[in-house]
């Protein structure tokens, strides 16, 4: 059964669905970006993720083209379109179409909206049973990793990467720090139960699922570290795990070819993924 996807105001087979050669988001990678989870039919925690898409949209000048009541309305319709009972809904905003020039186009030309669903098993993944492998790779970004923008030929290149390697995922680094994986937030747990990921900067993304995790953990009464820690630190640790919107929380039990925790998911990071589960459950 074909699925059906939205573009511009239509509801439409995939197979019937195109954009212009003139998008900008085709041409120039202008456009930004969201996907929130499906669980039993529902969204999970999505008025973080149409937040972020406003803040992103903003910081590069596109025009939201709908509130955020609107945008439910038009993923819950996708939603119900598909029968999706589990997995995600990708949004898509660029500036629009106009003759190619890297300048903004003049003021009138209307932002382009894709959105599409994809089921996937994501609260019974066996991944999160057995635990993920991660590869490290150089960060070679640009400088404003905050912004969700559709611009992730650096991420393909470090997924790719993991993908040959037989891993799950690419954790990025830069100045011998790890910055974020490569559709991920990091995270390490040390030997005396400190929970730790990278401050918020413009070095990586404010992810939706990394708030969510780590407000659970306060509320748990976990300790909690916002610092940046090394590779070195990260082959040393006691556990690690990845979040995602995707993924969730997601076990990690080698990074580059050396065991984290005896080579399975610990206790903690476990703990996390289950408090996120009865959240999205909810």
């Amino acid at each position: 059964m074909s699925r059906t996807v939205y573009v511009n105001g239509r509801f439409l087979p995939y197979e019937e669905a195109s954009i212009p050669i003139m998008d900008r988001g085709f041409l120039f990678a202008d456009g930004i970006y969201e996907v929130s989870a499906v669980l039993g039919g529902r969204l999970v925690d999505n008025e973080a993720h149409l937040a972020r898409l406003d803040r992103s949209l903003g910081a590069i000048g596109i025009r939201n083209p709908h509130d955020a009541a609107g945008w439910t309305r038009l993923q819950e319709e996708l939603i119900a379109r598909n029968g999706l009972t589990e997995g995600g809904v990708y949004l898509q905003v660029t500036r629009g179409v106009a003759e190619r020039d890297f300048a903004f186009p003049p003021a009138g030309v209307e932002p382009t909206v894709v959105m599409f669903t994809q089921a996937k098993t994501i609260a019974n993944n066996p991944l999160a049973d057995r635990g993920a492998t991660v590869v490290s790779v150089e960060d070679l970004r640009w400088k404003r990793r905050d912004i969700k923008s559709v611009a992730l030929l650096a991420q393909v290149l470090a997924k790719q990467q993991a993908a040959e390697a037989g891993a799950a995922e690419a954790w990025m680094h830069e100045d011998g720090f790890v910055t974020e994986g490569g559709s991920s937030t990091a995270f390490i747990i040390t030997e005396d139960g400190r929970i730790v990921t990278r401050p918020l900067s413009t070095a990586i993304l404010p992810g939706i699922t990394r708030r969510a995790v780590l407000r659970l953990a306060e509320e748990a009464g976990l300790t909690i570290e916002e610092r940046p820690f090394s590779l070195e630190e990260a082959f040393a640790a006691a556990e690690a795990f990845f979040t995602s919107a995707s993924a969730f929380v997601m076990p990690v039990i080698e990074i580059d070819g050396r065991r984290i925790g005896g080579g399975q998911p610990g206790p903690l990071t476990r703990r996390l993924r289950g408090l996120y589960l009865e959240m999205a459950a909810a």
